[in-house]
């Protein structure tokens, strides 16, 4: 056996117990994944990861999965009042968990290139096309995933996009 430190102590003692591995767990008050050089391992809460990275730390194995939920009281739903604000945070709260996997992209190009720009470039619904001070050219706006935008931006490059930008996005409302 060896010594875990987390902040989730009864968590941790029924998954190594479940795994027949015989542990000491201790309880860990915050920035657990600074404390492992002082214990065996660590169980952590982590979204991202990134902390564990920049502590050169690697997940070995997944505790336990979670999702994040809003609750309201049945009083405070059946109030029309408080019923429309739980509404309001469940709306933009579910807005920034959906802009977390996307950005936003922004180009200029030559008018007779849109054709050949719309065919590679994915859309919600359909981009923004925006007229600009000279008027061979357009703008496009678009949200994508994430993902897609290393590959992406260099094939709309080739493909004549110039002034290509991305950025963050803090709400994606459907």
């Amino acid at each position: 056996g060896g010594i875990i430190a987390t902040e989730l102590v009864n968590v941790t003692k029924k998954f190594f117990t479940d795994k027949k591995i015989n542990v000491k767990v201790e309880f860990s008050w915050g920035a657990t994944e600074v404390k492992a050089r002082l214990v065996d391992a660590i169980v952590e809460l982590t979204e991202t990861g990134t902390s564990l990275r920049a502590n050169n730390l690697r997940i070995i194995d997944t505790v336990i999965s979670s999702t994040t939920r809003l609750i309201a009281n049945k009083k405070a739903w059946d109030d029309r009042f408080k019923r429309e604000k739980i509404e309001n945070i469940s709306i933009l709260l579910q807005a920034a968990i959906e802009a977390r996997s996307k950005v936003g992209l922004k180009m200029n190009i030559k008018k007779e290139a849109l054709e050949s720009i719309l065919q590679i470039l994915p859309a919600e619904k359909s981009p923004t096309v925006s007229s600009l001070a000279d008027p061979s050219y357009i703008a496009i706006e678009v949200i994508i995933d994430d993902q897609i935008e290393r590959s992406l931006v260099p094939a709309l490059k080739r493909a004549g996009a110039s002034g290509i930008i991305t950025y963050p996005l803090n709400k994606v409302i459907h």
